[in-house]
């Protein structure tokens, strides 16, 4: 099968993109699905995950994308296994000039987590508008949509933010809550898929995001939550995982 390539992506920092992605990587993981992460921010959150995660969860390959320091060899640090069919993308905030020409080269979707605030609302759609703008997306037919992210219950809906994705025909996918799962899943490696029933809610809310992504078509165009079939993933169908002792490295690595 074809190689699926998810970038998640914002311009404004804190939007909760390595949460999107290495949920992401982990639904794939526990699905049987080979499944990388390629982190292209320096600071290297998606590839310190993997590198707790160890042997906890389903394996999962590691690429190093950040521009290069030292002594790197870049190319070989993005090596991605001819096996994966998943590989999601785990851009930095305010990437630009060709770091960003060369992030946008790669995706068949995006996924935009955007923050609660009106601050960041604005600057997301801001920021989806100069990416539509953008002609290789549109040529290669490159899927987009938005996720909500970090919500808490007393926030008012995003209407202002839905209003603009429905003008562009951009799907709203879900709204992802404030939820100490997922930095509980950050703390051990693991992602909400591969919990047990104590990240249940969460993964209901996830679910569209994944689904949408596993897709491989074209989204519908009226900017509403993708109702989907239930994934072959669930809570009863793997063991739970084992936590190692000892040090781990990071997942996958050559």
């Amino acid at each position: 099968m074809r190689m699926n390539t998810t970038l998640v992506i914002n311009s404004k920092g804190g939007s909760g993109k390595t949460t999107i992605a290495t949920n992401l990587a982990s639904y794939f993981a526990a699905n049987g699905i080979p499944a990388a992460l390629m982190d292209y921010d320096p600071q290297g959150s998606s590839l310190n995950w993997l590198q707790v995660r160890g042997q906890v969860g389903e394996k999962i390959y590691g690429a190093n994308a950040a521009p290069q320091k030292g002594g790197r060899i870049r190319s070989v640090e993005m090596f991605i296994p001819a096996n994966t069919q998943q590989l999601i993308l785990d851009a930095p905030a305010g990437a630009s000039g060709l770091l960003l020409q060369e992030i946008l080269r790669r995706p068949d979707c995006i996924v935009v987590p955007v923050a609660p605030s009106a601050i960041d609302i604005h600057a997301t759609a801001h920021f989806i508008r100069e990416l539509l703008l953008v002609g290789k997306i549109r040529a290669r037919s490159v899927r987009l949509a938005v996720v909500a992210n970090r919500v808490r219950s007393s926030m008012p809906v995003y209407q202002p933010l839905e209003r603009f994705l429905n003008s562009l025909g951009v799907p709203f996918l879900t709204r992802i809550c404030d939820s100490d799962a997922y930095l509980t899943a950050a703390e051990t490696g693991l992602g909400i898929f591969e919990m047990g029933e104590s990240a249940a809610t969460e993964r209901q809310e996830f679910l569209p995001i994944a689904e949408w992504v596993a897709q491989r078509k074209p989204a519908p165009q009226d900017g509403n939550i993708i109702e989907l079939t239930r994934p072959r993933w669930s809570p009863r169908s793997r063991p739970q995982p084992q936590f190692a002792a000892g040090p781990q490295s990071v997942s996958g690595q050559p």
